[in-house]
């Protein structure tokens, strides 16, 4: 996959290169400075915005190496109180764990659900303080803010410190990087993403996950919708007649979901 790194040396080592041609042989070769910075534009908007390319550092999207038949199912954008309960009782039914990554704001709202998901095994995980839309515009000082609020959030209910953060909307770039190694965050992407939150039927969604989902996978959910509780009835049937079980991310990738 492209790196930042990688493709911004690149990109100078060509301009330099351009640059002194036109200094010793009177070279102007502005077409291809316009074609290199326009490849850089884009290349580094696709990397902010496709958080399985890695481009701005590095997020774990599965594991496929595990031995165990394990996946991980996640949810975003929670707790929610009318949905939340719903998948819960659902996973408990049927033996599964899950991870959600949770919004601060919501936290603060229904703190008894956050609170039943972990008494009930899952896992949870950072998923900034406000979701805003603007949050890939943020100075670096407001994402640590973001960060470190629900962090505490969590904290002063639970007494757990969260190592887990997902990215809102996916988006990372070089002041969200800073934020996540300053605060020693693990950025947890997908390999399966649902489109749950999209117009896309129920029927259609679980295709597209049972189509694809094998072991070491990391399904996104989001505990927002009646489609999704009704998704995710399917999808846990579907796993257990493939012999596949839902764990928690921290247990699929080895790593440590509290410090």
């Amino acid at each position: 996959m492209l790196r930042r790194s990688v493709v911004n040396s690149v990109t100078i080592i060509l301009l330099v290169t351009f640059l002194a041609l036109y200094f010793i042989l009177d070279v102007k070769w502005w077409g291809l400075v316009f074609l290199v910075l326009f490849a850089w534009f884009w290349i580094t908007l696709l990397g902010s915005f496709l958080i399985r390319w890695n481009y701005h550092f590095v997020s774990l999207h599965s594991n496929k190496t595990i031995p165990e038949p394990y996946v991980s199912i996640t949810f975003d954008d929670g707790p929610n109180d009318r949905f939340t309960p719903r998948i819960l009782d659902l996973l408990q039914k049927h033996n599964a764990k899950a991870t959600f990554f949770c919004i601060g704001q919501q936290i603060a709202k229904h703190p008894e659900i956050l609170k039943r998901i972990i008494a009930e095994g899952h896992a949870i995980g950072n998923h900034t303080y406000t979701h805003s839309k603007a949050f890939g515009f943020f100075g670096l000082a407001r994402v640590k803010s973001e960060l470190q609020k629900t962090n505490a959030l969590i904290k002063d209910l639970t007494g757990l410190q969260m190592n887990l953060y997902r990215p809102a909307f996916a988006v990372t770039n070089p002041k969200i990087e800073k934020a996540v190694k300053a605060l020693n965050l693990f950025s947890i992407g997908w390999n399966v993403r649902s489109l749950d939150t999209t117009p896309r039927s129920e029927k259609r969604v679980l295709k597209r996950i049972t189509s694809k989902i094998s072991k070491g996978d990391i399904v996104l959910l989001h505990d927002t919708s009646d489609k999704t509780i009704a998704v995710l009835e399917q999808l846990l049937l579907f796993l257990e007649e493939k012999k596949l079980r839902s764990v928690s991310v921290d247990q699929l990738l080895n790593i440590k979901a509290y410090a």
